[in-house]
């Protein structure tokens, strides 16, 4: 099959979270099947610097844009192996500090960026000579996508591709007043509450939009197909989703182990196997070293790798930590977020000198070594539609330790449900006290060895690789052009 993939961001081009990683592994895993796939995405600030391989393509955008009309350039990168990659560039939309925001803050012009950029992923499928048979889009930043399409054959695109939308975390839906609609350059029908409408509360809802107006939807986990169709994590949307449930299914992300893996890898200090466990230990006493942590085996450490938001737990995991540190342990952190959460890991860090690390902000390197040299990683989410860190820290023998929702429950094995199977610790409860008792239970499998090496290597051996998750979309791909 021809797979047109439309994406925000894509790694190693642009990145600010799993919403990257996953599009550009699934454009990588659809070529390894044998399948010929696209990714169409932005040209952000530093791409063309870091990748002078790029060329420019014979090819000039001038679409309409509400009441103007709005030129963009074009360029691709063809890697052998890899997924061609086509970037739209427009320095006014584009070559900006960030993707979406800056110091916290939303760019005004978020609507009409990425509206542009959606009508850029349209025409390129229509004009393309290449003509792809599915044009799967990614969050609210292309879920204007499918409306697009549908109105484009109405007006004499005689055979479009069928659309399919990932919804990788519902909370983010691109909601904008309701003028932002005319942008879209969209017939009045296209905004109406019902039908294909993209209208919530008098506002436009791109999401929406996608949800109604797309041949299939697919999620980042079973649970979370699940869950999104519940009031609790609906967002707002749950009527819509359960109204339109049949063409939705739930497929756990992979893992690019070509780039999270422990015996090829030039993050680590040391390399490691399941069957030659010594480096992990080395490369424990590296990252305590280079964090600033007393070096000693014997110390539990823990980590985490997360965006410091509501969503990620932080609230409860300051609280269990609080009550955790009064035990030996170390603790690191990478990442950054609210202000007042950044406050609470300085607070913590100043009361407890010489146990706890702090690096706000992201660095590839360090997320690697996190990985491998903690013995436990905290993942203790209020949800989480998929998660990958809990992935990497399986593949790197370090045990997580998870609320059990969304894509956590469906990847991470508890004891109390598979004493041989068990490779991480779960918790149900969103609260301080649920995860400081998950701590408890890591801190009692941390002093018997023969328990934690067996949690270890049953980590180091579950699989998810995009070889076997590939399948499931083409599957869906298939029953899309069935319809």
């Amino acid at each position: 099959m021809k797979i047109l993939l439309a994406s925000s961001e894509v790694y190693p081009f642009s990145k600010t979270g799993g919403l990257a990683d996953m599009v550009g592994a699934l454009g990588r895993a659809l070529v390894h099947a044998g399948h010929e796939a696209l990714i169409v995405t932005p040209l952000y600030r530093g791409i063309r610097e870091r990748f002078p391989e790029l060329r420019r393509v014979d090819w000039q955008f001038d679409l309409p844009l509400g009441l103007q009309q709005v030129q963009a350039g074009l360029w691709e990168l063809a890697r052998y192996g890899e997924a061609r990659v086509y970037f739209v560039e427009h320095d006014g939309y584009f070559d900006r500090a960030g993707i979406y925001l800056e110091e916290n803050l939303c760019y005004p012009d978020n609507a009409e960026r990425f509206i542009f950029f959606s009508k850029c992923a349209v025409q390129l499928a229509r004009y393309l000579p290449w003509r792809a048979d599915v044009l799967h889009v990614h969050e609210w930043q292309t879920a204007l996508v499918p409306a697009l399409v549908l109105q484009q054959r109405e007006e004499g695109w005689g055979k479009p591709p069928r659309t399919c939308l990932t919804i990788h975390n519902l909370a983010y839906q691109g909601i904008f007043p309701a003028h932002a609609f005319a942008l879209a350059n969209l017939p009045g029908q296209y905004f109406l509450p019902d039908g294909v409408g993209a209208e919530y509360y008098g506002q436009l809802n791109c999401l929406k939009s996608g949800i109604v107006c797309a041949h299939s939807l697919t999620t980042v986990s079973p649970r979370y197909a699940r869950e999104i169709t519940t009031e609790e994590l609906g967002c707002g949307l749950d009527g819509v989703l359960r109204k339109h449930a049949g063409k939705v299914t739930g497929i756990l992300n992979g893992v690019d182990y070509t780039e999270w893996n422990t015996t090829n890898n030039p993050h680590l200090v040391s390399p490691y196997s399941v069957e030659r466990l010594a480096g992990k230990a080395v490369n424990k006493r590296e990252l305590q070293r280079q964090v600033g942590l007393p070096m000693d085996d014997k110390i539990p450490l823990f980590g985490t790798i997360a965006r410091l938001t509501e969503q990620k737990g932080v609230e409860i995991q300051l609280g269990a930590l609080e009550e955790m540190l009064n035990s030996d342990i170390q603790f690191v952190q990478l990442g950054s977020g609210a202000p007042e959460y950044e406050r609470g890991y300085r607070d913590l860090a100043a009361r407890f000198p010489g146990q706890i690390a702090l690096h706000f902000g992201y660095d590839e390197n360090l997320s690697h070594r996190i990985e491998a040299g903690c013995d436990f990683f905290l993942m203790p989410s209020r949800f989480e539609p998929c998660g990958l860190n809990q992935m990497y820290s399986l593949r790197y023998g370090t045990i997580p330790i998870v609320r059990a929702t969304g894509g956590l429950d469906d990847s991470v094995i508890d004891f109390g449900q598979n004493p041989d199977m068990a490779n991480g610790v779960k918790f149900y409860e969103y609260s301080s006290r649920a995860l400081a008792k998950a701590i408890r239970k890591a801190l009692a499998i941390f002093g018997e060895p023969e328990l934690f090496q067996q949690f270890r290597t049953n980590a180091m051996h579950a699989d998810f690789s995009w070889g076997k998750t590939v399948g499931e979309y083409v599957q869906v791909y298939h029953a899309t052009l069935l319809e």
